[in-house]
């Protein structure tokens, strides 16, 4: 049994579908992120720490829009990644821009992260049954000797859509038992009238059928996954020298190799919560106006931090 778990949020990516920096763009009634609705649901969860995996040129930021809000409320750290953070004998190939890839994000928090944990996307939301059903896990499964015991939040494909593009998912099939067989990331996905599909020739469009569980990269880990990370990104490293300057090393990936080894058990905790998020600018209203009716049906009180202080 565990007693304090952390919530660690990736926020460094570069927004590019969306153009501009999108985990800090407003979205609540009194000009609240999104994370801050993550960070509040992960509070009421049990969730001890927070740590934010962010650049280092926007900590500053950072600290000003969501860090002083919560000070007094969660503990909590700063990480940077930092596309120079590679193993030794390894170099940054020229040309490469892009950070190394979620995988490498959470690699970056190793320092800062010394209990089960959960990750998440910062400019996801999610809901409070993501947090419930995270904070319960992480509390109570421990790795075995001979098995780590991870978990995924799972969202039904028809709740994570857009209207205004194509999204990245991770499609997953799991047991009976309901452990993880195995994820296939699909980059571009898209809404066809009451059908969705995917393509990775941008000619040929595949069926998903209806009631897909995806990943929306909500885990809940055990500490002994930054070894296995750890492990794994040099490997990466040396099988992607052809592909280095856009090549990305996926958490799904990773988690892939475990289960296919024997190494990891990972339990599949399905949400029946609608997710949201700015993939693309045209997204934002949609975001703006569902959380405000959340508000006035009493989801979420109007002041956030207010309410947890007076708590």
């Amino acid at each position: 049994m565990n007693n304090k778990t952390t919530l660690v949020i990736m926020a460094a990516g570069m927004g590019s579908r969306y153009g501009g920096l999108k985990q800090i763009d407003p979205v609540g009634p009194n000009g609240e992120i999104i994370m801050e609705y993550s960070i509040y649901d992960a509070i009421k969860a049990g969730f001890s720490k927070v740590v934010f995996i962010i650049k280092e040129e926007i900590e500053e930021t950072f600290r000003e829009v969501i860090g002083k809000k919560i000070e007094g409320l969660i503990d909590v750290e700063y990480v940077y990644q930092n596309i120079d953070n590679v193993p030794p004998g390894f170099a940054v190939p020229e040309g490469r821009v892009k950070p190394w890839g979620t995988g490498h994000a959470v690699l970056s928090a190793k320092s800062a992260v010394k209990t089960p944990f959960a990750v998440i996307n910062a400019d996801d939301f999610y809901g409070a049954d993501t947090y419930r059903l995270l904070n319960n896990f992480l509390s109570n499964n421990d790795d075995r000797e001979d098995k780590y015991k991870y978990c995924m939040v799972g969202f039904i494909l028809e709740n994570t859509l857009t209207e205004h593009g194509h999204v990245a998912r991770g499609v997953c099939n799991a047991d009976a038992s309901g452990n993880l067989v195995d994820i296939h990331e699909r980059t571009k996905i898209m809404k066809f009238g009451s059908e969705t599909k995917y393509t990775e020739d941008d000619r040929n469009w595949i069926l998903i059928p209806e009631g897909s569980i995806v990943s929306m990269n909500t885990w809940g880990f055990n500490p002994s996954f930054f070894n296995e990370l750890e492990e794994q990104f040099p490997i990466f490293l040396k099988n992607s020298r052809e592909n280095i300057i856009k090549a990305e090393f996926f958490l799904p990936t990773v988690v892939d190799s475990l289960i296919k080894s024997g190494k990891a058990d990972v339990k599949v905790l399905s949400t029946p919560d609608k997710w949201y998020g700015v993939t693309y600018q045209e997204d934002k209203p949609v975001v703006k106006k569902s959380i405000g009716d959340m508000v006035l049906s009493r989801k979420y009180p109007k002041n956030l931090w207010e309410d947890l202080k007076n708590a």
